[in-house]
């Protein structure tokens, strides 16, 4: 009688738990204009969204969830750090090679940097060096600016195609190389790479996010469909699961210990780490097809996806489709 209890009882708690961690369309968020979008990224100080959209980047603050401003004039958005010990943000406009920065409180542009490469797409601050890195898809390189005196002051050859990147906050950067199926590991005060390792079975890695306490990688992968996780101390991967095609995107929240994988063919795979090397899948979460990058909210736990709707079979979006789709747990 007590296993046939203790059955019913681990039963129970796994149903629950498996509830818990059921994602659900919360709301959407209208935003004008009619281009194309790529990276979102959180000010976790002001509680804020940026959404790269075109020309354009638009807030929303997340605490009423309603549009805030427009960063505007750009030539052609992808990323978007925030540095907010000098109170700026940083803006890589691929298309005029240049950093954009702008002031976090007022949303004002103060600076146009040009950068010593070409096609400037994924951005990050670094708080260990106190840079930012722009990670050039067209120069195989990294451009190194100072945010205090909005200058370049550095590069960073890669030997290869840069994608997403993450810092541990420690002097590491990690880097994958989409091209070359690896993972670079750069030291951010000699702006070297130190360490590339290969990420087989991961092939055309895109995101990347990281697990700080157990020093576990998480990079999403289009050509096999699946995420893989590193050992970031020694570049072994441990275990790789299967997500949707079409992905860019990887979040994990270090709370619930949820990692999603947002995939263009409109799913985004929820995974659940159960300890640092054990993962299962736990909900492929329905989301509109091409809501391929998303952002997390760490103290909401919400996810946020921006897409547009297309005319079919083409890639022309709708006038006044453009939206941020907002997810929560229930």
């Amino acid at each position: 009688m007590k296993k046939i209890l203790l059955a019913a009882f681990c039963g129970a708690f796994l149903t629950l738990s498996l509830h818990a961690q059921t994602y659900v369309l919360d709301k959407t968020i209208a935003l004008p204009g009619d281009a194309g979008y790529d990276y979102l990224s959180i000010d976790k100080v002001n509680h804020r969204l940026y959404v790269s959209h075109g020309t354009t980047v638009n807030v929303i603050d997340l605490q009423t969830e309603q549009p805030i401003g427009v960063i505007a004039d750009m030539k052609g958005v992808h990323g978007i750090a925030i540095d907010n010990k000098a109170n700026r943000g940083f803006i890589s406009d691929g298309r005029a090679n240049a950093v954009v920065a702008f002031d976090l409180k007022t949303l004002k542009i103060i600076a146009t940097i040009p950068v010593e490469a070409k096609g400037p797409d994924a951005i990050m601050y670094d708080p260990f060096s106190d840079r930012v890195f722009t990670f050039n898809g067209e120069s195989n390189n990294s451009s190194v600016v100072d945010p205090n005196t909005l200058k370049q002051v550095g590069t960073v050859a890669l030997g290869g195609g840069p994608e997403f990147a993450v810092s541990n906050g420690k002097g590491l950067i990690y880097n994958n190389l989409e091209d070359k199926s690896s993972l670079n590991i750069i030291d951010s005060k000699t702006l070297k790479v130190i360490k590339n390792y290969p990420l087989a079975p991961c092939g055309g890695p895109t995101g990347l996010a990281l697990d700080e306490v157990n020093h576990r990688l998480f990079t999403v992968c289009r050509e096999n469909k699946g995420m893989s996780v590193v050992d970031a101390n020694n570049g072994k991967v441990i275990a790789t699961l299967p997500i949707g095609a079409g992905v860019d995107a990887v979040a994990y929240d270090p709370e619930t210990k949820l990692i999603f994988c947002s995939c263009g063919d409109g799913v985004t795979t929820i995974i659940k780490q159960q300890d640092a090397d054990s993962y299962s899948v736990v909900q492929t979460l329905k989301t509109p097809v091409r809501a391929k990058t998303l952002a997390l909210d760490d103290r909401t736990h919400k996810i946020y996806l921006s897409v547009a709707e297309f005319e079919p079979g083409t890639r022309k979006a709708l006038p006044n489709t453009f939206k941020i789709m907002v997810y929560k747990h229930q």
